[in-house]
């Protein structure tokens, strides 16, 4: 077989060096070709999970049964420093475009607009046009373009995944909801919305559960597609874990007691696994506080059995959503496709711990009063449960705080990285920063897609992220060693470069002013360093308030710092 296969294929001279470089990766160069279809390029395989803890899977310390990401962990390279935003949709917007949250829409959440930024586009709550998206640049290349999942970047049709690149599409346009077929949204105000090849669907199959069916319809795309010699960028947006926490009975039953010692002790436990992968120093013994968790001890019986039946629904899930990761496996393996497909998988955003009356509208309690939450109902249908702050914390440990905040619990994310063929990243960690933004250069210079100056009539904004594909090969490594990142979400700010981090959360979260820390030393962020090193701190700031300007950031001036506190029971 010759280099990415067809002989007769027009090679750039881009491509060219390309091949010459990813020949590097086996011993007799590298091979993308397929029994049924001669494939210029690989493929590529993107998959996500949803609001999933940095330590929940076994190759980043968990206890939960992760067999499929086990293995591919040992095919592929692990990266200990990857991040994301605090959120889903900002990430998402971010990993499409290659840009910052602002730049790509979504300042904020579309849940989250009000008056003085809703003609801002930055603050569109959708992905707007003024960036090109992996799937529209993709099959621009050649490619087919597949997604099935969670969208949660516009609503409308013109918005929808379909309208932005996507060939095929099976997908959930909101931010979450009931897994079931039964279509009960986050909160009132909402209704779930789920679109075929941009056709809104009216109901759902009987038998519907959010991981089995976005498995199958992936399967079903790829499949369709096979026949001819396109490769294929395929997007798996899965839902879990985010709550509701909804998973099969046989899976809850496999983690029945797993959690009856409790969160603090969970939390223990994972430190020392970290600890023992090399993630977490050896002087590391306690993570930072939490004033909205209770000590275990302190629940009485039946407040423990409640809450521990709640992360043993949250571990089904995950064990389910690895299993059906398998099947992805399984099926591409079946039709020769496996080793031609480069695949990434990591989490949207730490672990969700905040409760479900934090969603708007749900405040009240009352429509959550409507579900049937006793013992043996949690996790199945007509139940609405969440893992809230202990078990959030639980997942997040050593780093503080989890998704909403700009912390490195809300922002540091598991992700693992597999090449096409045999390579030298197999089993390997690697340990630098990484960003979100860093995935689409990465799937561009596989595909020998140059960025676009114009889609659609309009100009684009170039990307800000690096590839990936230097380190992946060992020629470097790191990325942004020198370089920064600013963050700006609901008014939660952060910087990082190297090792050192500028931080500013409200009252009660944080002091309500910046902070410095050393993330090497003191990765939990709980010593303020600015009294130690001001020039430091100083230049950091410096550096946010440009990437402010750079980003046209909205100074909301304290709403959000209000509505935080409302939402977590901690404020007027």
């Amino acid at each position: 077989m010759m280099l990415f296969g067809n002989p007769n294929y027009r090679r750039s001279a881009r491509t060219l060096i390309a091949v010459a470089i990813l020949g590097l990766l086996v011993p007799h160069g590298y091979v993308a070709q397929t029994a049924d279809a001669q494939s210029n390029l690989p493929n590529i395989l993107l998959i996500v999970a949803d609001d999933l803890g940095y330590s929940d899977i076994r190759p980043f310390g968990g206890e939960i049964q992760t067999p499929v990401l086990d293995q591919l962990a040992a095919e592929g390279m692990r990266f200990s420093n990857f991040h994301v935003l605090p959120t889903c949709s900002p990430t998402r917007a971010a990993l499409l475009s290659g840009n910052d949250n602002h730049v790509a829409g979504m300042g904020v959440m579309a849940e989250f607009i009000y008056p003085a930024i809703e003609d801002l586009p930055g603050y569109a709550g959708h992905l707007v046009d003024q960036v090109a998206t992996i799937p529209e640049v993709m099959r621009s290349a050649g490619y087919h373009t597949y997604m099935t999942g969670k969208w949660h970047l516009g609503q409308q049709d013109e918005q929808s995944p379909f309208n932005r690149g996507f060939e095929k599409t099976f997908t959930m346009m909101n931010g979450g909801g009931s897994h079931w077929a039964d279509m009960r949204p986050l909160s009132p105000p909402q209704s779930m919305i789920y679109r075929r090849n941009g056709e809104r669907l009216t109901e759902l199959p009987d038998d519907f559960y959010s991981t089995k069916d976005y498995t199958d319809a992936l399967i079903e795309f790829i499949d369709g597609g096979k026949g001819d010699a396109k490769p294929f960028f395929a997007y798996l947006s899965y839902t879990a874990p985010h709550d509701p926490l909804h998973a099969p009975a046989e899976y809850i039953k496999k983690y029945k007691g797993k959690y009856d010692d409790g969160w603090d002790v969970l939390g223990l436990q994972r430190l020392e696994n970290l600890k023992e992968l090399g993630l977490v120093p050896a002087s590391v013994n306690e993570f930072p506080a939490n004033f909205m968790i209770r000590k275990w001890e302190t629940l009485g019986a039946d407040e423990k059995r409640r809450h521990a039946r709640d992360m043993e629904v949250y571990a089904a899930m995950v064990d389910y959503l690895d299993m059906s990761i398998g099947r992805v496996f399984d099926y591409l393996r079946d039709n020769e496709l496996y080793d031609d497909t480069l695949i990434v998988f990591f989490s949207d955003n730490g672990a969700n711990g905040a409760p479900a009356t934090a969603y708007p509208g749900n405040a009240d309690g009352t429509y959550l009063a409507s579900f049937n939450n006793e013992i043996d109902n949690r996790g199945l249908p007509n139940s609405f449960i969440d893992t809230g702050p202990g078990w959030a914390q639980a997942s997040s440990v050593p780093f503080k705080l989890f998704k909403s905040f700009t912390t490195q619990g809300g922002i540091k994310a598991p992700m693992i990285v597999k090449l096409p063929g045999e390579n030298t990243a197999r089993g390997k960690w690697n340990h630098s920063f990484l960003h979100i933004t860093d995935i689409m250069p990465t799937f561009l210079e596989v595909a020998d897609a140059p960025y676009p100056e114009v889609v659609n009539g309009k100009s684009v904004i170039q990307p800000i992220g690096k590839s990936m594909l230097p380190v992946l090969m060992g020629k470097r490594d790191s990325l942004h060693r020198g370089e920064g990142m600013g963050y700006e979400l609901f008014e939660m700010k952060a910087f990082i470069q190297d090792e050192w981090k500028i931080l500013r959360l409200p009252v009660p979260f944080g002091s309500g002013e910046w902070t410095l820390h050393n993330l090497k030393e003191d990765p939990g962020e709980i010593l303020d360093l600015s009294d130690q090193h001001p020039e430091k701190k100083a230049k950091l700031l410096a550096a946010w308030q440009d990437y402010a300007k750079q980003n046209e950031v909205f100074d909301h001036k304290g709403r959000f710092d209000a509505l935080y506190k409302k939402a977590y029971g901690v404020g007027n």
